[in-house]
């Protein structure tokens, strides 16, 4: 029977969803897999898989409460086996010293509140849905992304996520899953 992995993940919009159902995808050719939002993950734990990636979306400055709950909640677990920390963001996309900065600021934050480090981290950019947001986040997000030189036209979504980038690193990943499960 193939180890088992574990995939968790919070998503607001569905980006981040949609990023851990390809992962998930993704490693089902070698590994047991299991997917599952971090809100429907109460009775979930780590002890059970060989490895674990946890993926979030940032909102506001940090990350959906329920990944952060169950990261923290599960922290001493989570430092015994391979993780990875998916960090899905669109500020990603301004490619400039003081974003990455920024992001890693929250990442770090997030990993201080939950006492968790992961063994690896990957930063993906995610998606401007327009057409799911209400018209005050829709205008909030307009100008924010009008700021960074990004996609205006609030009559469509756009989707960022570099999807060969993400095949990459899920190939990137599975013989360091190996060589872990093996020792």
């Amino acid at each position: 029977m193939p180890a088992r992995i574990l995939v968790i993940y919070g998503t607001t919009e569905g980006q981040t969803a949609k990023i851990a159902a390809y992962m998930a995808g993704r490693l089902r050719s070698t590994w047991q897999v299991d997917l599952v939002r971090a809100e429907d993950a109460d009775d979930v734990r780590p002890d059970s898989y060989a490895a674990v990636i946890v993926a979030a979306s940032v909102h506001a400055g940090g990350y959906q409460r329920p990944v952060r709950d169950w990261v923290r909640t599960h922290a001493a677990a989570l430092g015994g086996r391979w993780t990875a920390f998916v960090s899905v963001c669109l500020a990603v996309l301004e490619h400039s010293e003081k974003t990455d900065r920024v992001i890693s600021d929250i990442m770090e934050r997030f990993f201080a509140e939950t006492s968790w480090r992961p063994t690896e981290r990957k930063v993906v950019a995610g998606a401007l849905p327009y057409s799911k947001y209400s018209w005050w986040k829709r205008w909030m997000m307009r100008r924010i992304v009008a700021k960074a030189g990004g996609d205006t036209d609030t009559s469509r979504d756009y989707e960022y996520t570099d999807w060969n980038d993400l095949a990459e690193f899920v190939r990137s990943v599975v013989p360091r899953l190996e060589s872990h499960r093996a020792s």
